[in-house]
């Protein structure tokens, strides 16, 4: 459930740079890109809007797509076996749906625009054929990741955000 662009809205991978450069935010991505890795990682991803209100991933599903924020702010619900529900927020500056994407398994909980936002989609054989064409690049990538997800898993409160 994508929002339709409207005409004036341009995406430039180096304002995600920027926001992740920037994020203050506990699971912030932490690349070490020069300008130049960002343009070649930006010819592998696919950049979109969401309204608020919109669904990015739905608990249970198989998808292996990576999202990177770059402005607004997702909600990430899971349900657990007991109908309990937990609750994240995630920003700019960080990505989702690492778990599936490393895992191979379906999505642990449910997305939702909280507000517009502006991100940036990498799917895993995108991800593969920049693996083949710039290694160094889905390394660091990789890395940055892993990074994200074991911040995630380590505090309680953040593991729901692991998607």
């Amino acid at each position: 459930m994508n929002a339709a662009l409207p005409a004036a809205l341009c995406f430039d991978i180096h304002e995600l740079a920027e926001a992740i450069t920037h994020s203050r935010a506990s699971d912030a991505l932490s690349c070490q890109f020069t300008p130049p890795d960002w343009d070649v990682l930006a010819s592998y991803m696919q950049p979109f809007a969401m309204k608020s209100g919109h669904v990015l991933m739905e608990q249970g599903s198989l998808d292996r797509t990576l999202y990177f924020i770059e402005s607004g702010t997702v909600s990430v619900h899971y349900e657990d076996e007991k109908e309990r529900l937990w609750m994240a927020l995630v920003g700019a500056g960080t990505v989702l749906g690492e778990g599936s994407f490393f895992s191979h398994l379906t999505r642990r909980a449910a997305v939702h625009a909280s507000a517009p936002c502006k991100l940036w989609r990498l799917t895993s054989l995108r991800f593969l054929e920049l693996a083949n064409r710039h290694s160094a690049i889905a390394m660091e990538l990789t890395m940055a990741i892993g990074s994200v997800m074991a911040k995630r898993l380590y505090n309680r409160a953040r593991r729901v955000a692991v998607t």
